[in-house]
């Protein structure tokens, strides 16, 4: 009995001074709900040939807690507990039932303990308090004879976080009934004289769930400074990825691409005064690399008997500049939309295919490192079902093509926006 006393000293104390510790009352929520149930163990008094060494099967409990803060609050607790002789042992058979209310100091040892360091998983409550207990004599005695004392509980909950609404616990708690008047059979008077310390003793062993209320997104049992310190933290790193993000400018014409409505221009090209890239000709291709393309594209005139090419390699063929990468089709920054100057190497494609109706073709889409990895993976998927796509409809038999996003091209320098004009591409591999 001097443990409990103890005990409940501890949660008294403790919900004194960490009251005093403050929190946003917007920071976490505080109210919740706890159903429980389980075994119960009644230990001395019992009149003579009664008596249970066994563990009885039915108690339950309702629980509803209020957090002052994320380590300590308070709970009011209304119990029921069905206790009964241990037949095989024996004993005279009766039945009583046992009712009660308590208020209890609850303590989250699990902040108080910095579970947080390691684990948002599990947690652990101390509580401890007294209150009013009702003892309802059913058998042998009669039915309307009962019982009343007040009630001390003390209890360890250790929980399991199930989501942000719901947790697991279970519980083992120490009920002591101090002024029971009988037996817990009912059939002993207990003399004020005789009367011990543990008479009235309950063990409960339970298991339950916890439901949090309120509108916030944790509760006061899983809150801690560290881990909203870093949430607050992760999220102005997303906001400050987002304005990097907003502040490229990928043609390189003054003008960030959220603002730019005129993004058709490839990096480092000359533009006019609007950002727009130079196109005297009005091909759709920039005149500052129109020079450079004439001589990387391979014309039909340039193919040789044997399918050789004149302007690049006496030895190399159509099939080598396919698979080797000297043709590519280009995108804009997180587009899905091919460069118009592009559009002549899926021609390029188109030619050889048609040329050569044995001929299958893979499409391989690549993106840059902005942006997470399963962003990119979908981004290079679709760029290379666009070029399928185009193809296609082109008049190339969809049977002999297909289609696959490889994700991100970490190959270049990822601080270049240049080099990562270079893996915003599809390439072509031919079978």
């Amino acid at each position: 009995m001097k443990k409990i006393l103890c005990l409940l000293a501890v949660a008294l104390v403790s919900t004194a001074t960490f009251a005093q510790e403050t929190e946003s009352a917007s920071a976490f929520n505080k109210w919740s709900v706890e159903l429980g149930g389980g075994l119960t163990k009644p230990s001395s008094s019992f009149g003579n040939g009664y008596g249970t060494k066994g563990i009885n099967p039915y108690q339950a409990s309702l629980g509803i807690r209020y957090m002052m803060n994320e380590k300590v609050g308070l709970r009011a607790t209304f119990g029921y507990n069905d206790i009964s002789e241990d037949a095989d042992e024996g004993f005279l058979p009766f039945e009583t039932k046992y009712y009660r209310a308590s208020l209890e100091g609850v303590v989250n040892l699990g902040n108080v303990l910095g579970f947080s360091d390691f684990t948002n998983t599990f947690g652990l409550l101390f509580h401890g308090g007294g209150g009013y207990s009702m003892i309802d004599y059913q058998e042998p005695v009669d039915r309307d004879d009962s019982d009343t004392a007040f009630n001390l509980v003390a209890g360890i909950t250790p929980q399991i976080k199930l989501g942000n609404r719901l947790a697991f616990f279970t519980d083992i708690s120490l009920i002591s009934n101090v002024g029971m008047e009988r037996s817990w059979d009912g059939t002993q008077i207990i003399r004020t004289s005789e009367r011990r310390i543990d008479d009235g003793l309950l063990y409960n062993v339970s298991a339950g769930f916890t439901f949090y209320l309120g509108k916030n997104d944790v509760h006061a049992d899983w809150y801690s400074e560290e881990s909203a310190m870093m949430s607050e933290i992760e999220e102005l790193q997303a906001r400050l990825s987002k304005v990097e993000t907003d502040m490229i400018d990928t043609d390189q014409d003054g003008v960030p691409d959220y603002l730019d409505r005129e993004k058709n221009t490839m990096s480092g090209v000359a533009v006019d005064t609007k950002g727009i890239a130079v196109d005297k000709n009005k091909n759709g291709i920039p005149d500052e690399i129109e020079s450079s393309l004439d001589e990387r594209f391979v014309n039909e005139s340039d193919y040789v008997a044997g399918g050789t090419t004149n302007n690049v390699s006496g030895t190399t063929t159509v099939r080598d500049l396919l698979n080797k990468g000297y043709v590519n089709v280009y995108f804009k920054f997180n587009s899905t939309t091919p460069q118009t100057y592009s559009l002549e190497a899926i021609n390029y494609l188109k030619v050889y295919m048609n040329e050569n109706p044995s001929a299958t073709a893979q499409l391989v889409g690549y993106a840059d490192e902005l942006g997470n990895d399963s962003y990119n993976s979908s981004l290079s998927e679709k760029r290379a079902k666009k070029v399928y796509d185009i193809l296609v409809a082109s008049g190339v038999d969809a049977s002999r093509l297909s289609h696959t996003g490889n994700g991100e091209d970490a190959s270049v320098d990822k601080g270049s926006s240049e080099a990562r004009q270079l893996v915003r591409r599809v390439t072509f591999k031919l079978n």
